[in-house]
């Protein structure tokens, strides 16, 4: 878990708890404003209900994300640091440059104010790290037992600065699949603080920013076809959400796709397969065959695990996507998209 500056603006002995009745009026919710948020998150106007931005360019991306995670703190993270890395990846899995975010905070009756001032401190630092600012927001509070602690909602903004389209619709045929970095650590994490399991070594969640691969891809002048973030139901939903769009066969070596030993235990224990476990800090690309060298290149320079796991081999004779994969002792099978949901509240 990241250390965190306590040192709150709001006096702590003083508001121990958030004491607010639903609806979010009050004193003590102008104090959590003004002193809390607004000097934490640099808020370069006074309150409004809402802000003017200058945008630097005519193409922008925008995106929305809600948080409910359980449990508030995972190691490697915690649902204010996740909040931001799951707004700014979904941003760059558009090729945009992440600006700015708003947060909306759902606050439970008589939450504890330090545990607050961690969630927001936290959420600063990731800000930070990702080269955005959180430029508005809102807080409510509701009944106890109505809110679980904390829920956050995000919306951010990015520019486009190039003129590649970077969707399903453009995988073709003969596109390398490369994916960031290594598989589950961050369902694996949350189940194993959630269940109170204790593996020989602490597995800690991949949640982080993916925009600064994203963007120094685009930087190298790499085509790109797709990109897809490998959140809830993991590669094996991104892979069947992508072929089903396209209307393609993607065929996958199993043997290619990295994946840690205590990550692969932690999952033959659990009954889980990894292929559907969620990452919040790693992406697939569809990269043509003549930019994968050079791509591969540079995702290495942030993991050395990224690694090209297969291939666009065909179109689809009708309106289906189909996955397939390669195993260890080459038997192929398909790959199907998740049916429901393997870990619920893990983002």
């Amino acid at each position: 878990m990241s250390d965190f500056n306590l040192s709150c603006p709001i006096p702590l002995d003083q508001y121990p708890q958030v004491l607010l009745a639903h609806g979010g009026g009050g004193k003590l919710m102008n104090q959590l404003i003004e002193q809390m948020f607004a000097p934490t998150f640099q808020a370069a106007t006074p309150p409004h209900d809402s802000i003017r931005l200058n945008l630097p360019s005519e193409k922008i991306a925008f995106t929305t994300d809600s948080y409910v995670i359980n449990p508030l703190f995972f190691p490697g993270g915690d649902i204010g640091s996740l909040a931001i890395h799951g707004t700014v990846n979904d941003l760059a899995m558009s090729g945009a440059r992440p600006l700015y975010l708003s947060a909306g905070f759902i606050l439970e009756e008589g939450l504890d104010m330090t545990l607050l001032w961690r969630v927001v401190q936290s959420m600063q630092q990731a800000a930070q790290q990702a080269g955005v600012q959180i430029v508005t927001g809102d807080t409510k509070v509701v009944d106890r037992g109505k809110g679980d602690g904390i829920f956050i909602n995000t919306a951010g903004i990015g520019i486009i600065e190039h003129e590649q389209i970077i969707a399903p619709l453009s995988v073709a045929v003969g596109d390398q699949v490369l994916l960031s970095g290594d598989l589950g650590r961050h369902g694996i994490a949350i189940m194993a603080v959630r269940e109170g399991l204790a593996f020989e070594t602490t597995i800690e969640s991949d949640s982080a920013s993916v925009a600064p691969q994203v963007l120094q891809l685009l930087d190298a002048g790499v085509e790109i076809h797709c990109l897809r973030d490998l959140t809830r139901g993991g590669l094996a939903s991104a892979l069947n959400e992508i072929a089903s769009s396209a209307k393609v066969q993607i065929h996958i070596i199993e043997r290619a796709v990295p994946l840690r030993e205590d990550v692969q235990g932690a999952c033959e224990i659990l009954g889980f397969d990894p292929l559907y476990v969620a990452n919040e800090g790693r992406f697939i690309a569809f990269i043509p065959p003549d930019g994968v060298d050079q791509a591969l290149g540079i995702l290495k320079q942030f993991d050395p695990q990224a690694a090209v796991i297969g291939t666009v081999t065909a179109k689809t004779t009708d309106s289906f996507g189909l996955v397939t994969l390669e195993s260890g002792i080459g038997a192929t099978r398909i790959v199907d998209m998740l049916s429901g949901e393997q870990l619920p509240r893990i983002c």
